[in-house]
């Protein structure tokens, strides 16, 4: 398999994930962060070459194939687009954007660069995630009635203490940090959303953060189904529970565990899913986890689908359609 090259714009605690993952499937060529240190530190481990700006690493090294976008969400497609333009593919940290006209725009200039856009949506992954999705398309399910989202995580004052992360601008939302994968995998494995009622609270992070801290949404499905959402960040001292539960006209399943990671439920109509192999630990990040560290899986998919012809696991369109599912979310609030 060709070694591809890589640079990594936004050398924060997630870039660190994916510089250990590029070393699987090419070279980490260069690094770029507004706080120079951050560059510094990731590309002297690496073997790369440092810069704290975006534009100097692109006009500087042509010779690389694909731009890892790792910045704040809120620059997400503005350095995809310059990227994308100075004609590199991109792969893209979620969320995709914090508009759906900016995803559309990153979607646009991707499709005139003749340049590949993936997006980072690694609990797709998750073995009984693919497992669920496997007999939905399978229809072991039947119709589909109904679909709750639970997830109840903690995020504590420290984790937004002199960060981007709490800001409108550049974090945007806790459905949009913290659980967008969550409301892909929705999209995903149930469909899309038509219409939206939700109620929003900031109940423990006032003055912290500048949105809400927990949701309850209720959602109706274009095939018919309905489906609820509960989230919260302030489950107490530790992250809870992230599950998914389905109930179909042949069977009830539930993926549970802190992070989608295990089959908690499952009665099916003469099937049942079995011999799953575990799933990788989630992103460990000192004081909080994450969501589950499948890195490696986008990484080799990257690297199939630009030198093995490959299909690509998940597009631009399809982060577009979580952005536009969240963007009916936030826009039907009702604050409390």
């Amino acid at each position: 398999m060709t070694q591809l090259k890589f640079g990594i714009i936004g050398c924060g605690r997630i870039a660190q994930r994916h510089a250990e993952h590029i070393q699987k499937v090419g070279t980490l060529v260069a690094t770029c962060d507004i706080v120079i240190e951050k560059a510094n530190d990731l590309a002297n481990k690496y073997g790369a070459k440092a810069y704290q700006s975006e534009n100097d690493l692109l006009k500087s090294h042509p010779e690389i194939d694909v731009i890892a976008v790792c910045s704040p969400n809120g620059l997400h497609a503005v350095h995809t687009i310059s990227a994308l333009k100075t004609g590199f593919h991109v792969l893209c940290e979620k969320p995709m954007a914090l508009s759906v006209q900016d995803c559309g725009e990153m979607i646009n200039v991707a499709e005139k660069s003749n340049k590949r856009l993936f997006i980072v949506k690694q609990n797709r992954f998750n073995p009984p995630v693919a497992a669920v999705k496997k007999i939905i398309e399978e229809d072991r399910l039947g119709k589909i009635f109904s679909a709750q989202l639970n997830c109840f995580w903690n995020r504590n004052n420290e984790y937004y203490h002199n960060s981007w992360k709490g800001t409108k601008s550049l974090d945007g939302g806790t459905l949009f940090t913290q659980f967008s994968h969550f409301i892909d995998l929705l999209y995903w494995i149930i469909g899309d959303v038509k219409e939206v009622n939700a109620y929003v609270g900031n109940y423990n992070h006032q003055n912290i953060i500048e949105f809400e801290d927990t949701g309850v949404i209720v959602l109706k499905f274009y095939n018919g189904a309905i489906g609820t959402i509960n989230y919260s960040v302030n489950s107490f001292g530790k992250n809870m529970e992230g599950s998914l539960t389905i109930f179909g006209e042949k069977g009830t399943v539930k993926i549970g565990g802190q992070y989608l990671n295990e089959l908690e439920y499952q009665n099916i109509d003469n099937y049942v899913i079995k011999d799953l192999p575990p799933g990788n630990p989630p992103n460990n990040y000192g004081q909080y986890l994450g969501s589950m560290s499948n890195h490696d899986k986008v990484y080799a998919n990257v690297a199939d689908v630009l030198t093995n012809k490959g299909v690509i696991a998940t597009n631009g369109f399809e982060g577009l359609k979580t952005i536009e599912i969240i963007d009916k979310i936030y826009s039907s609030t009702k604050r409390l």
